[in-house]
C-alpha cells in the first residue's frame, strides 16, 4: 500500500470516534448501528453488549461492512472511508487491556464506567480485508481501493 494513502487512512481513524458498522442478520437483512472504536494502525477495535444484536449476529459471521465520515457542508471535501472486514471476539487478555486503554484516551468521559459496567462488555478485533479511502477532492466519487491478500 502507498505511504500517501496508509498515512490518509490512518489520519481519519484518528481523526473520528464513530463508525457504522454492518452486520449480517439471521434472516438475511443487514443491520447497521453505530460503535464507539479505537485503532491500533490498521486493526480496529470496538466494544459492546454482550446482549445485543450486533454480538449475536457476530457469532454466526464474522464479516462485517463499515463506514467513517464527517458530515460536511461543502460535497467537494467529503472524505472517509468504507470497508469489508473480520470482526472476531477478542479474547487476549493483553489485547483487551490495550484496547481499553485506548478508549479510556480517545473517550476521557468513560471514566468513570471503568469499573464493572466495562467487566462486562465484549471487545472485538476488525481486520480489514478491503478499504475504500473515500476523497472527493480529488474528484466527485473518488474512491481508492485496497484489497489485502491473505498474508497482508
Amino acid at each position: 500500500m502507498d505511504r500517501k494513502l496508509k498515512a490518509k487512512i490512518l489520519e481519519i481513524l484518528d481523526r473520528h470516534r464513530l463508525m457504522t458498522v454492518a452486520t449480517n442478520r439471521l434472516d438475511g437483512w443487514p443491520q447497521a448501528t453505530t460503535v464507539g472504536y479505537v485503532s491500533i494502525e490498521l486493526t480496529l477495535y470496538f466494544w459492546c453488549s454482550p446482549q445485543s444484536q450486533k454480538a449475536l449476529n457476530l457469532t454466526r459471521d464474522t464479516r462485517i461492512s463499515l463506514a467513517i465520515a464527517d458530515d460536511v457542508s461543502d460535497p467537494t471535501s467529503i472524505a472517509g472511508l468504507s470497508m469489508a472486514a473480520e470482526a472476531e471476539l477478542e479474547n487476549s487478555p493483553a489485547e483487551i487491556s490495550k484496547a481499553l486503554s485506548l478508549l479510556y484516551v480517545k473517550y476521557p468521559e468513560y471514566g468513570p464506567y471503568r469499573a464493572s459496567e466495562l467487566d462486562e462488555i465484549l471487545v472485538y478485533r476488525v481486520t480489514p480485508k478491503v478499504i475504500s479511502v473515500i476523497d472527493y477532492t480529488k474528484g466527485f466519487g473518488h474512491t481508492d481501493l485496497i484489497v489485502f491478500d491473505v498474508g497482508d
